[in-house]
C-alpha cells in the first residue's frame, strides 16, 4: 500500500458557531506521520469538533490545517486523503463484509477484479477471512468494528480518523480491541488521530496524548510523561492517579518549597525549574502508587514526607488495593496499595495511619 505523507499540523485552529463562544481556541499542534494521536476530555471540550475539521467535515473559524505539508482548509473530505471511522461503524445491513469493505473502491470506479483482489488483502490483514460472507447482523460488537476499520483503511488514506471508536463496547471487548487497533495501526503505518473520552483507552493507545479543556489543549505529550508528570491541576485530576495539594509556600532553598495549608504540617516538593517565593500559593501532585501506610510511631526516612490520616474506604482492585484516606488539604486522597504488600498487614476503616511519600517525587504543577 502507497500512502502519502501524514504529518498534521493544527495552526491557530478556532472554531465558534455563534461567532462569540470559540468551541475551539488557537489550537496549536504538531502531529508526526505514522504516529498513534488521542485527544482526551470531557464532553464539550472540542476534541470532535477538531477531528470533524480535520476530516473537511466543519469549516475552521480561523487558522490552518495542514496534512503532509498541505493547506487541506476548504478543500472536500474526498481530497484530504483522510478516512473517518464512525463510532455508530454504519455498516450497511444488506451487504456482506466483503462488500462493505469493497464499497468505497466501488465508488471509485474499481473493475470488480481489482477492488476483490485489494478487499480480500484486507480482510486478510484484520483477520476476518472466514467471516467475509457475513451479514453485519451476524458479526460480534468487535468483528463489526474490525469491519468499518477496514471499510475506512481501504481507501489508502494518510490519516485514518477514529471518533469514540471503542466506547459502544463492553470492557471486556474495549481491552480486546484496544490491542487490535494498536496492531492495525501499526500494520497500516498511517496516522491515527482518535478521539475519547476514556483516560485509560489514550494511554493505552497513544504515542501522543492531547489533554483538552473548554477548546484548549492543556498539555500534549507521550502518555507517559503526561500521566506522571502532569503540568497542571486540571490535568493531573483529569487522568487521575494522582494526589493533588493545594498550599501556601512557608520556606524556599535551592532545590525544595516548604509548604503548609491548615491543619497541614509541612511538606516540601521539589521545585525544578519553577520559580516559587515565600508566600505563593501552590498545587503539588503525588502518585497514588509513590504512597506508603505505616502505622503511627514507625521511623521514616529523611527522605520521605507524610501526614497523619484515617482509613474513609478500603476498595480490593485485584493486582492493588484502593486505600481512601481523609488527608487534610484535598478532596481526594488516595493511596494505591500493592494486594501482597497490604495483606501482610490489613487497614481497615477507621485506622490511623501515616502516609508517606518519598519527597523528591512530588511535582510542582503550573
Amino acid at each position: 500500500m502507497t500512502v502519502q505523507r501524514g504529518d498534521i499540523e493544527l495552526a491557530g485552529l478556532c472554531k465558534s458557531y455563534d461567532g462569540l463562544t470559540n468551541v475551539v481556541q488557537g489550537v496549536n499542534l504538531k502531529i508526526p506521520n505514522g504516529a498513534y494521536c488521542c485527544f482526551l476530555g470531557p464532553s464539550g471540550c472540542g476534541k470532535t469538533t477538531i477531528l470533524r475539521m480535520i476530516a473537511g467535515h466543519e469549516d475552521p473559524t480561523d487558522g490552518e490545517i495542514l496534512i503532509g505539508g498541505g493547506n487541506v482548509v476548504g478543500l472536500p473530505p474526498v481530497a484530504r486523503g483522510t478516512a473517518m471511522m464512525f463510532q455508530s461503524y454504519a455498516l450497511f445491513p444488506h451487504l456482506t463484509v466483503r462488500d462493505n469493505i469493497a464499497f468505497a473502491l466501488r465508488v471509485r470506479g474499481l473493475s470488480k477484479t481489482d477492488r476483490y483482489r485489494q478487499t480480500d488483502a484486507m480482510i486478510e490483514k484484520v483477520r476476518l477471512t472466514e467471516l467475509a460472507n457475513r451479514l453485519p447482523a451476524n458479526l460480534s460488537g468487535g468483528q463489526q468494528q474490525r469491519v468499518a476499520l477496514a471499510r475506512a483503511a481501504i481507501t489508502e488514506p494518510r490519516v485514518l480518523l477514529l471518533d469514540e471508536p471503542l466506547s459502544a463496547l463492553d470492557e471486556q471487548l474495549r481491552v480486546q480491541m484496544r490491542t487490535e487497533l494498536r496492531r492495525m495501526q501499526r500494520d497500516l503505518g498511517i496516522t491515527f488521530v482518535h478521539v475519547t473520552h476514556s483516560q485509560l483507552e489514550a494511554i493505552a493507545l497513544a504515542d501522543l496524548v492531547v489533554v483538552m479543556e473548554k477548546g484548549e489543549i492543556k498539555q500534549a505529550g507521550p502518555a507517559r510523561e503526561v500521566y506522571a508528570s502532569p503540568r497542571d491541576r486540571y490535568v493531573a485530576e483529569f487522568l487521575g492517579g494522582q494526589n493533588v495539594f493545594s498550599g501556601a509556600v512557608a520556606a524556599v532553598d535551592d532545590e525544595h518549597a516548604t509548604f503548609t495549608a491548615p491543619e497541614l504540617r509541612a511538606v516540601s516538593v521539589p521545585i525544578g525549574t519553577g520559580h516559587v517565593s515565600r508566600g505563593d500559593r501552590i498545587d503539588i501532585a503525588v502518585r497514588r502508587d509513590d504512597i506508603d501506610l505505616v502505622r503511627p510511631g514507625k521511623d521514616l526516612s529523611a527522605a520521605t514526607s507524610s501526614i497523619a490520616s484515617r482509613v474513609l474506604a478500603v476498595e480490593y482492585q485485584g493486582n492493588f488495593v484502593k486505600v481512601l484516606l481523609d488527608a487534610i488539604g484535598t478532596d481526594e486522597f488516595v493511596a494505591y496499595v500493592p494486594e501482597r504488600i497490604f495483606f501482610k498487614d490489613p487497614y481497615t476503616i477507621g485506622d490511623v495511619v501515616m502516609a508517606s511519600w518519598p519527597t523528591d517525587h512530588a511535582r510542582l504543577l503550573r
